[in-house]
């Protein structure tokens, strides 16, 4: 199994980050890095992310301008 982002506009429509990330070995690797990386992947561009396991979306879009207020 790989874990993986999509990255996208607040459109939907797909964009590449400014952090390239690899696949992930879990889906708590892949939230960890998200958690440590959103700061940057905002300010470069990217707005929300999806988490796709084999390609399947598992949960999202989700807001990255939303943790800004965490």
């Amino acid at each position: 199994m790989a874990w993986t982002w999509r990255f996208e506009r607040a459109d939907g429509t797909e964009t590449e980050p400014a952090v390239r990330p690899e696949e992930f070995p879990t889906q708590g690797d892949a939230e960890s890095w998200l958690g440590e990386t959103w700061r940057e992947l905002l300010e470069g561009g990217v707005e929300q992310v999806t988490l796709l396991e084999d390609g399947t979306e598992i949960y999202g879009p989700m807001s990255l301008s939303a943790a800004e207020g965490s």
